[in-house]
């Protein structure tokens, strides 16, 4: 039996030891994103603030209503309160434990018997009084309590990026929603003076038919892009309506009127492009610290399992009070037995130690091992693709934004040139030189150039919030827990 017990205990030692081999990520970022070069590095104050760079107070305000009162960022608030307190209530278990115990009792007793011939009183109060103070005290002969307090700041440091990451978003939404209401607001504009310009055209080719000089079916046609040139205005005003409510949502403050909402229409170029390193994204980014931690905390507890193989030493000290009241006689000689209370003060203290062996757990706690090797592994392939991820969307940002900013000043030429032309169409047209099919087609041209000017720039603006976000901006960074190897 003893060389059975020792051949288990050797062999949960060593199968403790062999810990699965757990592929490290491949962090070998390029140097540098394919795509233009931005104008010049963002400071940690600037990304933390992005939506700053647009120098735009109605969207400073709602940002800053949305820190101040959104729901999102309430619930946030009370989520890092809740990893907190778990954060603490985990550390605390690996510290020593123990209660202080007392218990109480006042008792009176009765002779009921006749004729008592005895000595010692029968009956009477009795009293007992205890207090007990026993500790648990587990010696950290390998490393478990230390490793246990470690996991508990990676799992604090887990939940406290996937927060971060919320707000993040919830910064990049308002954004987006603002200047998405803004184009819109464009949008309404552009159909507002459509409808004027085919209203004027409606006028001029009715006078031509009534002088002979045009047919009744120009006024007809002018007519019919007029009604459409109406609904999409009135169309394009309930969208707003619906996005601006949403807006207000966003910022916590969702049962007021949307008219308090300063949306104009028109749009600002978008910040210069920002110039940014891949590897920033590792320390700067909430997802992939997120990640980070939880790789982190997988491997804690992958070495946790590992060395639950091994024996458990406890220390037991202990203190207790004790106090015992009770009946008894006092005795007077030569003869004289006197009734009287006695009372009995003790006060001890105790010191122990236990030893606790899984020796019959041995093969559940191998398997158990085997689990956390596999979910380690998962962990850091996971952060793997975080970070791929993450250098995709932050590239794919740049360049978009790169490719907009260029639509936009082909855009900007194309329009000025349009809007000549349609202009003069329609001066021909009043003069009697061009039939209303050339002044409608100019007029078309330079309305679909216009529309593709608004909603391109609209498009950039929303490409900068993306850049902005996916390198990692919109949070209170700070830097700690970054995995370099």
């Amino acid at each position: 039996m003893r060389r059975l017990a020792l051949s288990l205990g050797l062999a949960a030692m060593l199968g403790a030891c062999q810990t699965a081999k757990i592929t490290p990520p491949n962090l070998a970022l390029p140097a540098a994103y394919e795509g233009p070069q931005g104008a010049g590095p963002l400071t940690t104050e600037q990304l933390d603030h992005w939506w700053l760079l647009f120098n735009d107070p109605e969207l400073n305000g709602l940002e800053a209503d949305a820190f101040r009162y959104s729901p999102d960022v309430r619930t946030a608030a009370a989520r890092l309160m809740e990893a907190h307190g778990a954060e603490g209530s985990q550390i605390a278990k690996t510290f020593p434990t123990g209660n202080i115990e007392g218990n109480a009792t006042h008792e009176r007793q009765y002779d009921t018997s006749s004729g008592s011939s005895n000595l010692i009183p029968v009956g009477g109060t009795y009293i007992s009084e205890t207090a007990n103070f026993n500790v648990s005290w587990e010696i950290d002969l390998f490393g478990r309590l230390a490793l246990q307090r470690t996991i508990a700041k990676d799992q604090y440091a887990e939940a406290r990026f996937n927060i971060e990451g919320t707000l993040a978003s919830l910064a990049a939404n308002v954004a987006d929603d603002y200047f998405q209401a803004r184009g819109l607001a464009i949008q309404i504009d552009n159909a507002r003076d459509t409808v004027r310009i085919e209203t004027g055209l409606q006028r001029v080719a009715e006078r031509k038919a009534e002088l002979g000089l045009g047919a009744a079916s120009d006024a007809d046609r002018v007519s019919a892009d007029l009604s459409q040139a109406q609904a999409t205005a009135d169309d394009l005003e309930g969208q707003l309506h619906a996005i601006e409510r949403q807006l207000l949502i966003l910022v916590g403050r969702g049962i007021e009127p949307t008219s308090i909402l300063a949306v104009p229409a028109q749009v600002n170029d978008p910040p210069p492009i920002p110039s940014g390193v891949p590897g920033d994204l590792l320390s700067r980014r909430p997802d992939v610290r997120e990640a980070d931690a939880h790789l982190r905390g997988s491997t804690g507890l992958d070495k946790l399992g590992h060395r639950a193989i091994f024996p458990t030493f406890t220390i037991l000290p202990g203190l207790g009070l004790s106090r015992q009241v009770q009946p008894g006689v006092s005795f007077i000689p030569p003869s004289t037995l006197i009734p009287q209370q006695q009372t009995t003060s003790v006060g001890l203290w105790s010191i122990g130690g236990g030893v606790s062996i899984p020796v019959l757990d041995i093969p559940q706690l191998l398997y158990e091992a085997k689990a956390d090797d596999a979910r380690t592994q998962q962990a850091a392939i996971a952060y793997e693709k975080t970070v791929q991820t993450a250098y995709g969307e932050a590239e794919n940002a740049l360049v978009n934004l790169a490719a907009a900013e260029k639509a936009v000043a082909v855009l900007e030429v194309g329009e000025v040139r349009s809007h000549r032309a349609s202009d003069a169409a329609q001066k021909r047209y009043g003069m009697g030189l061009d039939d209303i099919t050339a002044a409608l087609s100019a007029q078309q041209a330079w309305r679909t150039t216009r529309a593709a000017l608004a909603a391109e720039r609209v498009q950039a603006l929303r490409d900068a919030i993306s850049t902005y976000k996916a390198l990692g901006g919109g949070w209170a960074y700070t830097a700690e827990h970054v995995r370099t190897q």
